[in-house]
């Protein structure tokens, strides 16, 4: 979804407002919910398909071929799912991006770079030019924001969450990549819960099975925040 930049300090975004008819505004209630019906979504797509394979070996062990395309289509739907919550949020430099091409940025690429070193500070510039995400600690956990779309770490009982959000800048073309990230995580400091709000969830799921479809510097942002 598109979003512009806020220009009424303090009030949120005019998106989330719009939008605030048909859709709950996101809240650490809501993440918790949504959260754990991702979770009970995944439980049952693993459960219809493997029933039926255990089945299939407990009547007849021949049918062992068979059973191991239902235990396939077992792994691989929630893995298309993860896939495609990776896939959601573009990194500057990435294979993905439009804005720009992979490596240091230059002429105004360089200057936007500075302006966003200004907002995430000297140990997020790196880990902005590690992964091409910019970190920023919010309340409802710690984002990763890149040019198109943005991930959320939340913390629970059994590990850590990964919230994988699709948001774009409205108008961006032309726009430098590091400008593109500007512009969301400006949003994003003024109204994390609008932000949550106007953006489109992809997928929600424990962070390990996100992170074998990230690129190497995606799930290097991934280990800083673990270590923090």
């Amino acid at each position: 979804m598109p979003l512009e930049t806020p220009t009424r300090v303090g009030l949120g975004l005019p998106e989330a407002e719009r939008l605030g008819w048909n859709r709950e505004r996101a809240t650490k209630r809501t993440l918790r919910r949504d959260g754990r019906r991702w979770t009970a979504w995944t439980a049952w797509v693993v459960g219809l398909f493997s029933a039926p394979g255990l089945a299939l070996l407990l009547i007849e062990p021949l049918t062992f071929p068979v059973a191991l395309l239902c235990f396939g289509h077992a792994f691989a739907v929630p893995a298309l799912q993860a896939r495609r919550g990776a896939r959601a949020v573009v990194a500057m430099g990435s294979a993905k991006s439009a804005a720009s091409p992979a490596g240091e940025p230059t002429g105004p690429g360089r200057v936007a770079l500075g302006l966003l070193a200004d907002l995430v500070g000297h140990e997020g510039i790196d880990v902005v030019r590690g992964s091409g995400l910019a970190p920023y600690p919010g309340a409802l956990g710690f984002w990763l924001v890149g040019e198109q779309g943005a991930y959320l770490v939340r913390r629970s009982v059994l590990g850590r969450r990964v919230f994988s959000w699709c948001v774009r800048v409205g108008d961006a073309d032309g726009l430098p990549a590091p400008d593109r990230v500007a512009h969301l995580l400006l949003a994003l400091r003024e109204d994390e819960e609008g932000f949550a709000t106007v953006a489109n969830l992809n997928f929600s799921g424990a962070e390990w099975r996100l992170r074998r479809h990230l690129s190497a510097g995606e799930r290097s942002a991934l280990r800083v925040l673990r270590a923090r």
